[in-house]
């Protein structure tokens, strides 16, 4: 059954959790409690702001480290889900519920991307 990798996209520091509505968190651990029960649920986490990150490049044969935050960046990765699903559409469906159980003044986005099966693996 393919793999799909939802990415959580968000702008660093404009969501803060004291402004979720009192039901937010028991909403979310529903619906996340109904993905794992369907089979879909892999895994999920939310990610660490980039202010304690490192991004690592390859470029001209070396290798540089710069550490977060990165002033340039305003969109990023705030979390993730790998699902397992029957196709695309499934996957899309958990990402519509996802997004509707947060608040609706918080913008938030979702990229489902399919993971692409290495050779023998």
């Amino acid at each position: 059954m393919p793999r799909y990798l939802s990415l959580v996209r968000i702008e660093e520091n404009s969501i803060d959790m004291a402004s979720a509505d009192p039901g937010f968190e028991e909403r979310m651990g529903a619906l996340f409690e109904e993905i794992t029960k369907a089979g879909a649920m892999v895994d999920t986490a939310g990610l660490k702001p980039t202010a304690e990150s490192t991004r690592i490049t390859w470029q001209d044969g070396k290798l540089s480290f710069t550490d977060g935050p990165f002033t340039e960046t305003k969109e990023v990765v705030g979390g993730y889900a790998m699902l397992q699903c029957k196709d695309m559409a499934e996957a899309i469906e958990w990402g519509k519920r996802f997004l509707e159980v947060h608040p609706p003044h918080w913008t938030v986005g979702l990229e489902v991307r399919e993971v692409e099966e290495m050779p023998g693996s």
